[in-house]
């Protein structure tokens, strides 16, 4: 289980993530936010509880996501599946999303909301993933980023299985970071 506590000056946030306990619960202050954090924890197999509040509604779904992001990199199996994809329908909307959890950060896709588009970003590089999402149909914008959200937590619980072996030709990565507070004043 991965536990994080962020706070900015806009925003602040309490998160517990895990893979194995499904129990979910966001409260966010933003109705919204709350349904697509509660859609992307059920569809990926995940255990979720947010508590979070924010100044401007920006601030909030991005920060969550980053936060979220952080939490889901701590979860990441040393042997992963580590790629996953689905494809979703909801209504008139089609989205296909593809998720490779190996070490990588980046995102590439468009959806009718900048909004949830960053959030997606914001999600995918923190979380250190490449994420793929392609809108292939819709009109409804509730729809078109709820079932990006859906295909995304799909292809994350695929991602998060996991394997017998490191699935890389490079085996495993090990990354040793040093911080050296130096005589800057900050703490650590």
């Amino acid at each position: 289980m991965s536990r994080i506590r962020r706070e900015t000056g806009e925003t602040r946030i309490t998160m517990e993530v895990s893979r194995r306990d499904g129990d979910i619960q966001a409260d966010t202050g933003d109705t919204f936010l709350d349904h697509m954090l509660t859609t992307l924890a059920r569809y990926a197999g995940l255990g979720l509880q947010v508590e979070a509040e924010g100044d401007l509604r920006h601030h909030l779904v991005e920060d969550v996501a980053i936060t979220l992001g952080l939490a889901l990199r701590g979860e990441i199996p040393a042997q992963a599946e580590r790629y996953g994809w689905a494809l979703v329908p909801m209504d008139e909307a089609l989205v296909q999303a593809a998720l490779d959890v190996g070490g990588r950060p980046y995102y590439v896709g468009r959806l009718p909301s900048n909004l949830y588009e960053h959030f997606l970003q914001s999600l995918a590089v923190n979380m250190g993933a490449t994420l793929h999402v392609r809108v292939l149909r819709g009109r409804d914008r509730h729809h078109v980023v709820e079932a990006a959200v859906k295909a995304t937590g799909l292809a994350l619980r695929q991602a998060l299985r996991e394997g017998t072996e490191v699935f890389s030709t490079k085996g495993s990565v090990t990354l040793e970071v040093e911080v050296d507070a130096g005589d800057s004043g900050a703490e650590a």
